[in-house]
């Protein structure tokens, strides 16, 4: 789950620096790479640019109600004046205008562990949330195709000897990774040439990367960007390589979640999402939130 509470105090930390960056005028403006405010990574288009989808008619649907959460920061938060905001509830709105329905939407937060009882019980018709998509959900919800692949990522520590840009220049060098995780089962079987050390948790990988005590880490391309050009990395690191995508340990990707007897409304999401990639929007949404880059 992308929202798990092992993460609550970064994602809560990340919340404040979001709310006082959106008061300021401009998403993590001030940290941020010179390079990255230029234009950032694009994003991978996740439709085939020459798909035409049909626009399902959306004249009987009453209402269009969009849950989401406050506690995970940039994709849903609240800001300082509690306004919903972040890269998920912009692309909300941004749907819901494609689909020329801002009438009837509305965008509803919830707790976290609420949304998907929420929905099942007729609450809301859809989830933009980052709930991970599961054989087990797919069994009691519909999904719309993916909007954003969730890559995995390198970063090194600047002052140690790494040769080439690449990971092979990492070989027999010590690599960092969380243990127990997707990554660290990815970490081996993508390169099994690496020499992996495993961290009991995300802060002390950090930390060990930081100090020298190894040279990379290896973990979630949405998080490592953030802590490599804030305060806390103190300049000492930099994203290496990648990104890599992998649906087999990372999963299809953030989806929109939506009722299980409603495949009017998901096609409806499906040719909005299109559209949207095609046009740029999404795009412009992406860099507003991560403007240099998850790619």
């Amino acid at each position: 789950m992308i929202a798990s509470p092992k993460i609550k105090g970064f994602l809560n930390l990340l919340q404040l620096c979001l709310v006082a960056a959106v008061v300021a005028g401009g998403i993590f403006a001030a940290a941020v790479p010179a390079h990255a405010a230029e234009g950032g990574s694009p994003l991978p288009l996740m439709f085939d640019a020459k798909e035409r989808l049909a626009r399902p008619d959306l004249s009987t649907v009453v209402r269009v109600r969009i849950l989401t959460s406050v506690d995970f920061p940039p994709f849903n938060f609240a800001d300082q004046t509690g306004r919903l905001a972040g890269f998920n509830v912009d692309l909300a709105r941004e749907i819901c205008a494609e689909l020329k329905i801002e009438a009837k939407c509305q965008i509803q937060a919830l707790p976290f562990g609420e949304l998907e009882k929420a929905l099942e019980g007729g609450a809301g018709e859809a989830i933009m949330a980052g709930i991970n998509v599961t054989p087990e959900r797919r069994q009691r919800f519909a999904f719309s195709r993916p909007y954003l692949g969730l890559p995995a990522r390198f970063a090194r520590n600047l002052k140690a000897r790494i040769d080439v840009d690449t990971a092979a220049a990492l070989s027999g060098k010590p690599v960092g990774v969380v243990r127990g995780t997707a990554h660290e089962l990815m970490l081996k079987a993508f390169f099994p040439k690496l020499t992996p050390t495993p961290f009991d948790n995300y802060e002390a990988m950090l930390e060990a990367l930081k100090t020298g005590k190894v040279d990379a880490v290896f973990s979630d391309g949405l998080r490592l960007p953030f802590w490599v050009a804030g305060e806390g990395s103190a300049k000492c690191c930099a994203l290496f390589d990648g990104p890599y995508l992998s649906e087999k340990f990372l999963g299809e990707g953030l989806s929109i979640m939506l009722r299980k007897n409603d495949p009017l409304l998901t096609a409806a999401f499906d040719q909005a999402l299109s559209v949207l990639s095609r046009n740029g929007r999404l795009q412009d949404i992406y860099l507003r939130y991560f403007p240099n880059g998850l790619y």
